[in-house]
């Protein structure tokens, strides 16, 4: 049996920030994989979540908490061929106008494909609503698709 990204990320749906001034241990370990920085969970940590999974899995990663750092990880596909349980998307994050997918130093959101529904892509990813779980997107947002082998 070959388990994938995907089928270990679902494991961690539920996860969830711990407000105030406790924070939970597991997402603080996602964190600080690779950084010593972050003091509590109330930060963006969808790219930990993703670093998290595949260094269990030692995929490649980014070893970046910038979730736009996934565009240069895996190989490059187009969203119509993501599958399930080996893509990670990459999205713009905020209102307006975005920097395109060349300007990794901008907001952004990182999660692993997960299907479509309605036509928009869905991700399971950390830090959606301050948790893990599978969310509809955009695909307007969708700054790449990334295989990771």
């Amino acid at each position: 049996m070959n388990v994938t990204a995907y089928d270990i990320a679902q494991r961690f749906i539920g996860v969830e920030e711990i407000e105030g001034a406790v924070s939970n241990p597991m997402i603080l370990a996602m964190l600080r994989l690779d950084n010593k920085w972050p003091a509590g969970d109330e930060v963006p940590w969808c790219s930990a979540f993703c670093n998290w999974i595949a260094w269990l899995l030692r995929l490649p990663r980014s070893k970046s908490l910038a979730a736009r750092s996934w565009l240069r990880v895996g190989k490059p596909i187009p969203l119509a061929q993501a599958e399930l349980g080996f893509d990670v998307v990459i999205l713009s994050r905020g209102s307006g106008s975005q920097p395109g997918p060349e300007v990794i130093a901008a907001p952004g959101h990182v999660g692993f494909y997960a299907g479509t529904e309605g036509g928009r892509v869905l991700l399971l990813a950390g830090n959606q609503g301050d948790m893990v779980n599978v969310s509809p997107f955009a695909t307007n947002r969708v700054l790449g698709v990334r295989r990771l082998i």
